[in-house]
């Protein structure tokens, strides 16, 4: 390196030293050589024996070690590292090479672990450069590795003469002169790529993470330098922490750039006729002035904290033994009580979610989302996927956003972005080109750095379709690829989604199924597991158990908060857990089977309409569910007690919100509600009117008490016509409405005028259902019940028409009873079947 190389003097012939850093390679050599561990052995011996594999060269060394050997030494290494870092590599060659049979010409390293103080980006100031910092960020855009000439052996074209070792760092640098005293050559020179050494090199981006930008602040990012064996060892979307020193170097993207800054005006213009040269040593590029940025050398990278959610999830040989060797014997037996605990899946949901009161299945679906199912790899190769996604559809102020931002504070490697504001390329990867090699580069996206975590995409409905459809590949396949810019990728994206959506109209209309209700497309919709649908309904009790819940938590934040277990210990236990690869058991697979033939029998007849088809992918589904329930309770086998509770998740996920009953009486009691008000609410009404009147205070039910009786749907015999307050389920009106709507459009197009006739409908209705009538009194009761669904499907619903002689009806109220009867039936043009 520059620095470090001994300076030749040419005109008194003598070398100039760095006496402090030979003192601190002799150091350092003994440090390596007798320092000891706890058991009394040399504990760096065996890592030198390890530098002689080829593909080993760099020795690590922790600083809390050196700081116990010799403080002064750590002191100096710490304040002066840029300076003596070559010495210390000597020490290391020189270790390796007692301890082993060493090739000559190969490199070593030295990456110091275990710096106490860690530095945000934007600590790093002139001040830091060339000490040794630990910094930490998360990694954005990592550069494709290439090699770097450390020291050049160059051949003079015109003496032939060689010479050896000149060094050379982020730049170019040729002998100044050739060394043959008789050669004068300057200029002149050929590098030998054969006897040069290179190094692996690869360029990282980092940026500050969301946790430590101060407000209202854009943030900001870092060149990592990585060299030998550390390159490589940061993906895109890991939080890392790098070792190293800040160092300067020229601009160089900034020199390229034509524009402002290129020429400067002082220089140009030369006196006499004669052009002043400006700048010399960068004549190639002109007159330039030069800038400098900071970029940071790392020698060491390690995950920002291994034990939750940094790399190490990702790392596949992990068991559950090597996590327990992690932990503390306290942590440990904390784990093994919350195993045993037989109430754990509530205490769970309880201590992730305090302040979020009810929604309880919310909670559980997205407690067994962060469980993860089994990711599966086929004979073939095919992947099987096991994160979970869930969606969350629901009217404004039921705590959708609460349950993200939850998530994404609990959740190691987890990404919040909003539905409006991301963009395709910003969800999965975008290509760019780099400023300074104008190579092309990918810069990932959310959904890739949120690999092995949770990507929480709040306003889902309120995404560009286009970008949709980015989504598609990574929500199954869990990969994204690229073809852009000459770049064909495939990368990898295993994220679980929790997204929250808002219903169409605002608020969730409970007479429409969700598909329409939820401006999604259905390959998006079968691709989530779960589909939680929250509706904000007054009720009293509820009400008042949410009101209180908030008012405590403003009054009192810390003490209205009550978790069974700490944040700390759940992320523990989710880490220990998700070692676990439980397998379906027999009895698991015929009541899974079973499940799963029930769901598509109950779809296909169509009585209670499910929110979207039942497909496989539902079924799949169920047996992520299942596995993360068995996840959940430490089992290495799928019980059907997990999968009750999956298929029960499931289920309550896909039945449509209830819709309330129709009732066909509605107009006779508005009518008895005003009567009511009338008579100022005090007096009786006479007996027969009491089929339909309706007690003011209950909030238009039939069943309310009528006149002092107990109306139970229909028991009340002393009504005039005898017949039960008419209320439909609303399964029941959908079908008696589609049958009517076929049959209507059936007769327009067989031209049949008579049966588009009112009365003929009717008939044609009671003919098709006299299998199911018993008596007069039935029939009396379904012929009043037909005529009520038909006229509801006029005045309110206006899906039928109705025709008279002279035009449409209602220009011709006056008419009497017979007109009515006469009256023609259409199906209004503009409505559509629902599936």
């Amino acid at each position: 390196m520059d620095i470090a190389e001994p300076a030749v003097d040419t005109a008194a012939g003598q070398m100039v030293k760095d006496e402090l850093a030979e003192k601190c390679q002799k150091l350092f050599q003994a440090f390596l050589e007798e320092f000891q561990n706890s058991d009394g052995e040399l504990k760096y011996l065996r890592d030198a024996e390890e530098l002689i594999r080829p593909e080993r060269n760099t020795l690590l060394v922790s600083f809390t070690d050196l700081e116990g050997f010799n403080q002064e030494l750590a002191t100096t290494i710490q304040e002066e590292f840029y300076r003596i870092y070559p010495y210390l590599c000597r020490a290391v060659r020189n270790f390796a090479r007692d301890h082993g049979n060493v090739p000559v010409s190969k490199e070593f390293y030295v990456a110091i672990q275990d710096l106490p103080t860690r530095h945000k980006i934007r600590e790093l100031t002139t001040l830091r450069i060339g000490s040794l910092v630990r910094i930490s960020g998360q990694v954005v855009r990592t550069h494709p590795v290439h090699p770097e000439l450390v020291s050049g052996t160059f051949l003079c074209l015109d003496c032939q003469s060689v010479i050896k070792d000149v060094d050379q760092q982020f730049k170019y640098t040729q002998p100044s002169i050739c060394r043959n005293p008789v050669c004068n050559n300057r200029r002149r020179f050929l590098l030998d790529t054969n006897k040069s050494k290179f190094v692996d090199f690869q360029k990282v981006r980092i940026q500050e993470t969301q946790a430590e930008l101060p407000r209202g602040s854009i943030p900001r990012s870092m060149e990592i330098i990585l060299r030998a064996e550390a390159v490589e060892s940061a993906q895109a979307g890991d939080k890392c922490d790098f070792i190293g020193c800040l160092i300067v170097v020229p601009d160089v993207s900034q020199l390229a750039t034509a524009g402002v800054r290129a020429e400067t005006s002082s220089r140009t213009a030369g006196t006499q006729g004669y052009e002043n040269e400006g700048v010399r040593g960068l004549k190639a590029l002109g007159v330039r002035e030069l800038t400098y940025k900071l970029a940071f050398l790392a020698s060491h990278v390690a995950p920002t904290n291994p034990r939750f959610g940094g790399k190490e999830i990702r790392d596949e040989e992990q068991t559950a033994e090597s996590i327990k060797n992690q932990m503390s014997v306290k942590e440990w037996e904390k784990v093994f009580e919350m195993s045993q605990d037989k109430n754990l899946y509530h205490n769970l949901c309880t201590s992730l979610f305090p302040t979020v009161h009810g929604n309880d299945e919310v909670k559980r679906g997205i407690l067994l989302m962060l469980f993860g199912g089994v990711p599966k790899t086929t004979m073939e190769g095919t992947s099987l996927r096991g994160d979970i996604n869930v969606c969350i559809v629901g009217d404004p102020s039921t705590a959708k956003s609460q349950f993200l931002k939850h998530v994404e504070e609990f959740s190691p490697r987890a990404v919040y972005t909003s539905g409006k504001a991301s963009s395709a390329a910003g969800l999965t990867a975008a290509v760019v080109r780099d400023e300074e090699s104008h190579e092309f580069v990918i810069e990932a996206g959310a959904l890739m750095l949120a690999d092995n975590g949770v990507c929480c995409i709040d306003e889902f409905d309120k995404m560009e379709l286009r970008d949709q459809v980015a989504i598609h590949e990574a929500m199954e396949q869990q990969t994204i690829s690229i073809t852009k810019a000459g770049v064909k990728a495939t990368l990898n994206a295993r994220t679980s989604i929790l997204a929250a959506a808002n219903p169409v109209g605002g608020r969730y209309d409970r007479a429409k199924s969700l598909k329409q209700n939820v401006n999604l497309t259905a390959p998006i919709m079968s691709r989530f597991d779960l589909f939680f649908i929250l509706v904000d309904d007054c009720n009293e009790v509820t009400d008042y158990a949410i009101a209180r819940r908030i008012v405590d938590l403003h009054s009192r934040i810390e003490n209205s908060i009550d978790r069974v277990y700490t944040l700390d210990e759940i992320r523990r236990y989710l880490l220990f857990a998700r070692q676990f690869k439980p397998k379906i058991s027999k009895e698991s697979e015929d009541f899974i089977v079973e499940q799963y033939k029930r769901l598509r029998q109950r779809d296909g007849s169509g009585v209670t309409k499910s929110a979207w088809r039942i497909t496989v992918r539902q079924l799949e589904s169920m047996i992520r569910l299942s596995e993360s329930m068995a996840r959940m309770h430490c089992c290495d086998e799928v019980q059907p007690k997990h999968v009750k509770e999956a298929f029960r998740l499931l289920n309550k996920s896909i039945i449509r919100v209830e819709t309330p009953d129709i009732n066909l009486d509605q107009e006779d009691e508005e009518a008895m509600e005003e009567e009511e008000d009338n008579q100022m609410n005090g007096h009786d009404v006479p007996n027969g009117d009491a089929n339909n009147q309706v007690n003011g205070h209950v909030n238009g039910h039939v069943n309310g008490h009528v006149n002092g009786h107990e109306d139970t749907n229909g028991d009340n015999s002393e009504s005039h016509s005898g017949k039960p307050s008419l209320r439909l389920s609303f399964a029941e009106y959908k079908r008696i409405s589609n049958l009517i709507v076929l049959h209507l459009r059936r007769a327009e197009e067989d031209e049949e005028e008579e049966a588009l006739k009112k009365s003929a409908v009717v008939n044609w209705y009671l003919k098709e259902i006299e299998s199911e009538i018993d008596s007069e009194m039935e029939l009396i009761s379904k012929k009043a019940m037909i005529e009520k669904v038909i006229h509801r499907l006029v005045h309110y619903d206006y899906i039928l028409i109705e025709l008279s002689q002279s035009g449409l009806k209602g220009s011709t109220e006056s008419s009497g009873t017979e007109g009515q009867e006469d009256v023609t039936l259409v199906v209004n043009p503009n409505y559509t079947l629902e599936d």
